[in-house]
């Protein structure tokens, strides 16, 4: 399963979270989120891949930051068409994994356009914010997903959720997005929650 950990910014944490063995480290480049990583950290992760987290920013803007922090991955929040996808693609040599706000299965249908250009989905929960909301959906809804790209679930996963996550068994989710549920404070991680949480799910 893989793991991604997102919003973080503070060289010390990074490295911190880094060692505990995930698979991608997210960067959020939305402004207006209290985990906007408004300054280049000192320090950013080598094992693990890094990913970039915007919302309808210009292609121009993502490329500068596929740059300048040697993304690997960027991750779309937005209202990006998938002309704009596909268009950002062509100019850079990354992963797009487009997330979808999702409540009911009718929210599945939205995947359908973007089969073509991305690369994954990731399923969060629709509330106030693009992402990092804190909360979750029924996680049931993704048993309707009949798509053919992977997903990741995201939306509110916390410490006491291993034991959902690993019971999870739903065709097509190749791993799980964590935020906001294992923070002691805005883009500072709670590592050891996090290790005992991944120590439990990868049991």
């Amino acid at each position: 399963m893989i793991i991604k950990v997102c919003g973080m910014r503070d060289a010390d944490n990074i490295r911190a979270v880094e060692a505990l063995g995930i698979d991608l480290m997210g960067f959020i480049f939305w402004p207006n989120s209290s985990r906007y990583v408004g300054a280049k950290p000192s320090y950013l992760p080598e094992t693990c891949q890094r990913v970039g987290v915007f919302v309808d920013a210009s292609v121009q803007d993502i490329l500068a930051a596929v740059q300048d922090f040697r993304l690997d991955i960027v991750q779309l929040h937005g209202h990006e068409t998938p002309e704009m996808v596909a268009a950002l693609k062509e100019k850079a040599a990354v992963r797009v994994v487009k997330a979808m706000a999702v409540n009911g299965p009718e929210d599945l249908a939205q995947t359908a356009a973007y089969e073509d250009v991305c690369d994954a989905f990731l399923f969060d929960t629709k509330g106030r914010l693009p992402g990092g909301n804190g909360q979750q959906f029924d996680w049931n809804v993704l048993r309707f997903y009949t798509g053919r790209l992977p997903f990741l679930l995201s939306g509110g996963i916390g410490p006491e959720d291993a034991q959902r996550v690993r019971a999870f068994d739903v065709p097509g989710c190749i791993g799980i997005d964590l935020n906001s549920r294992f923070e002691k404070a805005p883009g500072l991680k709670d590592v050891e929650a996090l290790r005992t949480f991944i120590e439990t799910i990868k049991q």
